[in-house]
């Protein structure tokens, strides 16, 4: 049996997730939501969703006592990040003072209302866009580059190092909304929500061998 562990820390869209997830798991897969440290330490596999605002995220990932387990996991095995839970990969952010997990240099600012009022543009930006991939990455497989994925979010990541930057869309300007490096692979958009292409990129996680 293999073990896909979702992250409850109490600030997360864990079901829908979890629902996404057991629709393309593999024979042999469980996926658990789980808090416990020890479970998240046995699984094989790590998703971390969040929602929210990052400060409350980061000061319940830490009350819940799951912290430590989550930055093993992202030291040694797959894990995916899935709104706040990417944002949460940075360093800092914008909407408060918190410190993250800091595993990509970088931050996460807020969409500049100059550039998206000027275009009739709405913040957060919430709904259907496309997504253009930025390096090739196995968890693309099957999807074509300009696919849409649902997004709900006022802020978004910078990363410092470009080759960090997984894909990106617009919205008032071209901002990075997933990012990857050896076994992590995080998107701003929401999987679970995003239809047909959604259900793939996750179907292609619980496959991915980094």
């Amino acid at each position: 049996m293999s073990l896909v562990a979702v992250v409850d820390y109490g600030m997360g869209n864990l079901r829908s997730v979890a629902q996404a997830l057991s629709h393309v798991k593999q024979d042999g897969q469980e996926i658990r939501i789980t808090t416990d440290p020890a479970v998240i330490d046995q699984a094989d596999r790590v998703v971390l969703p969040g929602q929210g605002a990052m400060p409350d995220c980061m000061r319940a990932i830490r009350e819940s006592g799951v912290l430590d387990a989550v930055l093993r996991a992202a030291a040694s095995k797959p894990l995916f990040g899935v709104c706040v839970g990417e944002q949460m990969l940075l360093e800092r952010s914008h909407e408060g003072p918190a410190d993250s997990l800091g595993l990509f240099e970088g931050e996460v600012i807020r969409f500049n209302p100059a550039l998206t009022t000027a275009r009739g543009l709405k913040v957060p930006h919430m709904g259907w866009n496309r997504v253009y991939r930025a390096k090739p990455h196995s968890l693309w497989d099957g999807i074509d580059d300009g696919a849409w994925f649902y997004f709900v979010h006022s802020y978004h990541a910078q990363p410092v190092n470009a080759a960090d930057i997984a894909a990106q869309s617009d919205y008032g300007l071209r901002f990075t909304c997933a990012i990857a490096r050896d076994n992590i692979f995080a998107t701003q958009f929401h999987p679970e929500k995003s239809a047909h292409d959604g259900l793939r990129l996750y179907a292609n996680f619980l496959k991915w061998n980094p």
